[in-house]
């Protein structure tokens, strides 16, 4: 069994992710070094956050691993549903434990005899590599959509009226 579980998975409310995504140097273009992924199936439509790549949930199973490196490179991996209480944790979870089994920690490889590891360090190079931060967006896009759906610095694509009454 993993170790890694819902109770285990940071959250980012959308008024530090807004300030993240507004504050970066590309904005209103998505931050290098983040990624932005919506696991939303049919009730994609609407709007998305800026720059967030699309993988809808039932998609989940096959495009984990593809996932994972092809996002081996960011600091932060932000992912949302719609509120963000099942399919949103359930794929921050299984891009976890992926990318867990893809690629084993450190202190799982071990450094050979005579190097020393530092936190935070590759033990190859000690280049400071960082851990890369997974986390899932508090309140999902229901809750963004709310604060955000009509800036066009943070929301693309927002249709007003499907959100008028509510999720």
């Amino acid at each position: 069994m993993s170790d890694i579980t819902i109770s285990s998975l940071e959250h980012i409310t959308r008024e530090e992710l807004s300030k993240t995504l507004l504050e970066s140097d590309s904005a209103p273009q998505l931050p290098p070094n983040i990624a932005i992924v919506d696991v939303r199936d049919s009730d994609h439509i609407g709007g998305h956050i800026r720059g967030s790549t699309w993988v809808p949930s039932s998609e989940l199973d096959y495009r984990t691993p593809e996932l994972v490196r092809t996002l081996k490179g960011k600091d932060m991996v932000v992912f949302y549903c719609a509120l963000s209480q099942q399919r949103g944790p359930s794929a921050a979870l299984r891009y976890l434990r992926e990318r867990r089994r893809l690629e084993p920690k450190e202190e799982d490889v071990g450094a050979k005899e005579g190097e020393t590891k530092i936190e935070g360090e590759d033990v190859k190079g000690g280049e400071g590599k960082k851990e890369q931060k997974v986390v899932v967006l508090e309140g999902g896009f229901t809750k963004w959509q709310e604060k955000y759906g009509e800036d066009k610095r943070l929301t693309e694509g927002y249709q007003k009226d499907i959100w008028e009454f509510g999720y």
